[in-house]
């Protein structure tokens, strides 16, 4: 079975306009992430897609792989779908562009679902809120999900809400999405050409086209805490954590 990693990264962002080429301790953004996904052992190939010959240049000057894609792709899906309709392989892994400290081993296990049971068509990963200010983070994406690990319901807001208007994380399970999706390469075509959904537009969140279409999106529940890069501030939270792993 051939799996392939895909880190789809634009230069505009509404946000944090070229963030990609963004200074992580001495290195662009893109590099970070890619040598990260590169460690995961499940992935045969490792290809970054973008819309921006700049992206393009500094990626091929690291090493790394890199396709070009349409400027007019309106989500890192449909980014990926474009990257992969020509190359053969059964699984896509699509990793966040903005997440520069992504776990190899986070990116196997959210794989491994969808090698062990044919009839999974998608998968992400969660890991559980333990800070009160990623809750209350319109940033931070929360997500809901059912007894057998399948996501409910994705949302910015904090979900489930406490009748009682109480936010305990320490008692109350609330979970943060991690921005790894997975994909069988023949669902991911479908899904790319699906038009958008409602609550995906409200939420501005893609993977709740997904659900609204009837898609059940396995979960993969992890103790890794991602650090996304969402805005410029986020930058030196970053390079925080990468200087006390060097000391």
């Amino acid at each position: 079975m051939r799996v392939i990693g895909i880190i789809p990264a634009r230069y505009s962002s509404s946000r944090f306009p070229g963030k990609a080429l963004a200074d992580i301790s001495g290195k662009p953004m893109i590099q970070r992430v890619y040598e990260q996904v590169v460690k995961a052992s499940g992935l045969q190939d490792v290809i970054v897609a973008t819309d921006s010959d700049e992206i393009f240049r500094r990626v091929e000057d690291f090493g790394g792989k890199a396709v070009m894609t349409s400027s007019d792709c309106k989500s890192g899906t449909d980014r990926i779908a474009e990257a992969v309709k020509d190359i053969e392989c059964d699984i896509v892994v699509n990793v966040q562009g903005d997440e520069p400290l992504i776990s190899p081993e986070v990116i196997n296990l959210a794989v491994n679902p969808l090698i062990e049971d044919k009839n999974i068509q998608m998968g992400t990963v969660a890991s559980r809120i333990t800070e009160k200010n990623e809750l209350d983070d319109h940033n931070v994406a929360k997500v809901v999900i059912d007894k057998d690990s399948f996501a409910l319901y994705f949302s910015r807001a904090i979900v489930p809400c406490s009748k009682n208007r109480t936010l305990d994380v320490q008692k109350h399970l609330y979970y943060k999405h991690i921005g790894i999706y997975v994909y069988r390469r023949d669902f991911l075509l479908r899904f790319a050409g699906m038009s958008q959904t409602p609550l995906e537009e409200i939420e501005g969140l893609e993977q709740l086209r997904a659900l609204e279409n009837g898609c059940r999106i396995k979960v993969i529940i992890t103790n890794y805490s991602s650090v996304s890069v969402d805005v410029p501030e986020d930058i030196e939270k970053v390079n925080r954590i990468i200087k006390k792993k060097t000391v």
